[in-house]
């Protein structure tokens, strides 16, 4: 057993790098190629920021995830972007609603896509106020172009970006974080079966389903959606699960900053509260 999940959980590590992976080499190069394009068209809009992050949260899996946090881990995006996205996405949960709960869980998509834009706005608007300091992002370095004299451009950018950047530089950092907290997550999850132990008051199971929210994996969140499937659990509990866990999402964000991966969970925990509490005191 302890062997098997070793296997799984590097396996699973191995195919979220390589994701990752590709989703930093693309950013790194349309940062490079189009960044006074991009720093025009998305940097300086917020609500673009926001409407494509929360559309891209949305979209089930992970994939859209991996990618904002790429593009804040390289200032592209700010935080507001990086909370709305985390709003927006089930990761891969998204996947078992539309199989088991298919309009439902295209109801879900959709409310968490307007939320998401609202609580990236409410973000922003947060740190602006609270002067939080946040991580200062991987600046991409531009080399001239006699640095480069005789190169071609893929080669420059395979040797100095991919190579020296990202492999060098994030990748180790972002396997030891993955595959340690998915290890402990997986293990743990081995111990206890959470269906088991979940009580039967509504409030109780709001806080329950925010609590499990933090845990940064797809998997343990699974439970609410069949319980809602069952008829056992209301729309708000499932809702409150949907907004404040972010499937494997938020996991890079811990090797380029865990202050702001903390940042970002309080604010997702706190806002998916609010929204169950209101749909509680109203009946659903």
């Amino acid at each position: 057993m302890i062997v098997e999940t070793l296997l799984e959980t590097l396996l699973e590590t191995l195919k979220i790098i390589l994701i990752i992976f590709v989703l930093m080499i693309i950013v790194e190069f349309f940062e490079l190629k189009y960044r006074d394009k991009i720093r025009k068209y998305i940097t300086k809009k917020p609500l673009t920021q926001y409407t494509t992050s929360s559309v891209l949260g949305a979209t089930p899996g992970c994939f859209g995830a991996f990618f904002i946090v790429s593009s804040y881990a390289h200032g592209i995006v700010g935080f507001g972007a990086l909370v709305a996205v985390m709003i927006a996405t089930a990761g891969d949960e998204a996947f078992v609603m539309l199989a088991k709960i298919p309009e439902t869980a295209l109801l879900i998509f959709f409310i968490c896509l307007i939320l998401g834009i609202i609580a990236g706005f409410l973000a922003d608007k947060l740190i602006k106020k609270t002067k939080l300091k946040l991580s200062k992002p991987c600046e991409i370095e531009i080399h001239k172009k006699q640095d480069i004299q005789g190169k071609s451009f893929f080669g420059h950018f395979l040797k100095k970006h991919v190579y020296d950047h990202i492999i060098k530089e994030h990748i180790p950092k972002l396997f030891i974080w993955l595959f340690f907290t998915m290890l402990i997550i997986n293990f743990l999850m081995l111990r206890f079966e959470l269906a088991s132990i979940l009580p039967q008051n509504k409030l109780a199971l709001i806080f329950i389903a925010a609590l499990v929210g933090i845990i940064p994996v797809s998997g343990p969140h699974i439970v609410f959606v069949l319980l809602f499937a069952q008829g056992i659990i209301p729309f708000s509990v499932l809702l409150v699960s949907s907004i404040v866990q972010d499937g494997h999402g938020l996991l890079p964000l811990l090797s380029h900053s865990v202050k702001d991966t903390f940042y970002v969970k309080i604010f997702n925990v706190l806002f998916g509260l609010g929204i169950g509490l209101i749909l509680l005191a109203v009946g659903i």
